[in-house]
């Protein structure tokens, strides 16, 4: 005797109600939980940030100040080296678990960086030239606020586009 083994039983009809799954309903993450979350978001964009901070500050006043360079290509040098190093510390622990490194996501962080560089070189000249921040103690102050500014800028945009959460990814992409 032989038994065909690919043979199906007949499906039985069901009632509507039992083949359809309710969906589940996601529960509202609470306040403090989100505020957690954004404090953490914060404090690592400010350890990557404040380590970009201490390289541009380092660059610049080697730059202007020991080796006499031109105020604005200092700041601007300073800056781009800045962001090559943030994007490291941004990739590799402020925006680890986010999605996977993407030639969109360099091209997105290296774009709005230097949006970012644009604007605090155009702060910097306004507080150096605009408002006579020019010796040595003038010109940090300016090159601060200009980062400063161009940082919450920069916040934004990388939590938004440039790092976005896993759910953005698209499958198979490098």
């Amino acid at each position: 005797m032989t038994v065909n083994l690919s043979e199906q039983r007949p499906q039985v009809a069901r009632p509507v109600a039992e083949t359809v799954a309710p969906t589940p309903v996601a529960a509202p993450v609470p306040v403090f939980v989100r505020g957690r979350r954004i404090a953490v978001e914060v404090a690592k964009f400010g350890v990557v940030g404040g380590s970009g901070v201490a390289v541009n500050f380092l660059v610049f006043n080697a730059l202007l100040h020991g080796l006499k360079w031109a105020p604005m290509t200092a700041t601007v040098l300073a800056s781009v080296i800045a962001m090559s190093t943030n994007y490291l510390g941004f990739r590799f622990f402020a925006y680890r678990d986010r999605a996977s490194r993407t030639r969109q996501q360099i091209m997105l962080f290296f774009v709005f960086s230097g949006v970012g560089v644009v604007m605090e070189s155009v702060l910097f000249y306004a507080g150096y030239h605009g408002l006579g921040m020019n010796g040595p103690f003038g010109s940090n102050v300016a090159k601060a606020l200009s980062i400063v500014l161009a940082s919450a800028f920069r916040f934004l945009v990388y939590r938004s586009w440039v790092f976005q959460h896993g759910a953005k990814r698209r499958p198979g992409a490098r």
